[in-house]
């Protein structure tokens, strides 16, 4: 059978695929997805994202249905399930999307190749995101992400030239009664997620993953509430609202990343002066960049998901772990209110807003004093949107060891006041607060024992005390950060980082480009946004 294999990963969607359209121009299309039960076992894994991704998955199997295909549901390592299908259904081209994944991703795909080669299977991988692969110039990025999204979305052949095939055994869903340790080749159902070795919780409101939520979240966004993202998305407050709340659907792949950018530049065009949208949207685009520029990071250096960027900070924390603090960071009892009610939100939701997100990671840096890859992997699986390059890059920036950032210093009392000066994210999220008068609720530690007792708090038992004193802690450890950064050879080293990972961007030049891709189009997404 001269067909193509269709590989879907965290590309759940049939608009703007790049791998499929290019795969059913070449004649017929065979379309699997794969369950790997070692990716899930990977400790930035959780039961969250295996079910957004079986709910996208089943959307997207009743998408290709319309078309007269379907997706095939296939069980095992990369390699192995590739084996056989290569028996029951051999194709001589593979067809998926990029992926800047974690590390156990890329050893995977190294797997493919080789595979690959071995079996003279020619293996297109069309790029995702505006990630430049082998970027040997950081120069030239910013057009490169320009032309991406600018691009043409990759369209399917007219319905009459499709042409897909289904795997013997298959039945008419898509399925096969029996199950892949039988024998068989397609998978009756996805395992379970115990089965997979994750953890029973997921956030009980968390968003639900496939393409139609994804539209929905999407207009809303462009049509209504776009209005209040500037000044609205730093607030823990206004944030559910005032961000896109995309980036899970970026990040699974419901939608595409170029649909996005020219869905909002289409928008923007569109608005009349004085709506409130016309500072919304250009603030977005921005993000949508940064996501990019972000991502590019981990594709350029995959190291930096477990070592520093900068190797001159290695030792800074490493040797001073401490689990006490860790675990009231993860439990939500460090005692300090925001912190605790952002854990509390996170746990429910699987989602708070970025500066909330780098407020936390800048607790467990700098007072608590935590090396960023546990604390890391702990957010990866609470982060409902977990995308692998932006989520780690943004942690070492927030833990000061790039090298090449201002330090981010984040007070949680002072976020508080700036961001909750009533309270009222910390009383929902934090029910033993509520009869705690403004004055004392960022501090309730400070409260008098009998005026606690008064509105019903017992303090080291319904809310923490805090590990450590906060202006102290965070004095010292600025100290260190500042200390080793002086040193002549860590400065000397930044040089080198720059030139691999800096942004070239500057404001203005942002500011140029904002508007002239608004004015060319006038006819016709782990950061949180």
């Amino acid at each position: 059978m001269d067909c193509s294999l269709v590989w879907f990963k965290r590309d759940l969607r049939v608009a703007d695929h790049g791998a499929l359209a290019a795969a059913a121009r070449q004649g017929p299309v065979l379309c699997v997805v794969i369950v790997e039960p070692a990716l899930w076992a990977q400790p930035d894994a959780a039961r969250q994202h295996y079910e957004f991704m079986l709910e996208s998955a089943r959307e997207l199997h009743a998408e290709l249905r319309r078309l007269g295909g379907r997706l095939h549901l296939m069980v095992g390592e990369a390699v192995e399930v590739l084996d056989r299908l290569h028996a029951a259904a051999p194709f001589g081209r593979l067809y998926s999307h990029e992926e800047t994944g974690n590390a156990a991703s890329y050893a995977r795909d190294r797997a493919v190749a080789a595979w690959c080669r071995a079996r003279g299977v020619r293996w297109h991988e069309i790029p995702q995101f505006g990630v430049v692969r082998r970027l040997d110039d950081r120069d030239r990025w910013q057009a490169a992400w320009e032309a991406h999204v600018a691009a043409p979305q990759a369209a399917l052949p007219e319905p009459s030239r499709l042409h897909f095939v289904s795997l013997p055994g298959s039945s008419q869903s898509g399925e096969c009664a029996a199950s892949p340790q039988q024998g068989t080749i397609v998978a009756a159902r996805a395992p379970a997620a115990v089965a997979l070795g994750l953890d029973a919780f997921q956030p009980p409101q968390r968003q639900r993953g496939g393409r139609r939520a994804a539209l929905e979240v999407l207009h809303d966004f462009l049509d209504v509430r776009s209005g209040q993202y500037r000044g609205g998305i730093s607030s823990p407050l206004k944030a559910p609202s005032a961000c896109s709340r995309l980036s899970p659907y970026l990040a699974w792949g419901c939608l595409s990343l170029r649909e996005v950018v020219q869905a909002t530049r289409a928008r923007l065009a569109t608005l009349p002066e004085g709506d409130r949208r016309r500072a919304g949207l250009p603030a977005f685009l921005s993000r949508l960049y940064w996501h990019c520029h972000f991502m590019q990071k981990l594709e350029s250096e995959p190291a930096l998901e477990f070592r520093n960027l900068h190797r001159g900070y290695d030792g800074l924390r490493e040797g001073e772990w401490c689990q006490a603090h860790f675990d009231a960071l993860v439990a939500g009892r460090t005692g300090w209110p925001l912190v605790d009610a952002c854990v509390a939100m996170l746990r429910e939701t699987g989602w708070i807003n970025f500066r909330m997100r780098a407020m936390l990671v800048s607790v467990a840096a700098y007072p608590l004093w935590l090396h960023w890859r546990e604390v890391g992997l702990w957010l990866a699986r609470a982060f409902l949107d977990y995308e692998p390059g932006i989520h780690w890059s943004q942690l070492q920036m927030q833990s000061g060891t790039t090298g090449i950032n201002t330090t981010r210093v984040y007070n949680p009392i002072k976020q508080a006041r700036d961001h909750d000066p009533h309270g009222v994210f910390v009383r929902r999220w934090l029910p033993a607060l509520r009869r705690v008068p403004d004055a004392w609720l960022f501090e309730p530690w400070r409260m008098p024992p009998e005026l606690a007792a008064r509105h019903g708090l017992r303090l080291g038992e319904d809310i923490a005390l805090p590990r450590v004193a906060l202006e102290v802690a965070t004095r010292l450890a600025k100290a260190r950060v500042h200390a080793l950064r002086a040193q002549p050879e860590v400065r000397a080293a930044k040089a080198a980082i720059v030139e691999r990972h800096g942004s070239r961007k500057r404001p203005e030049g942002r500011r140029r480009m904002l508007a002239a891709s608004a004015a060319a189009n006038a006819g016709q997404l782990d950061l949180g946004f």
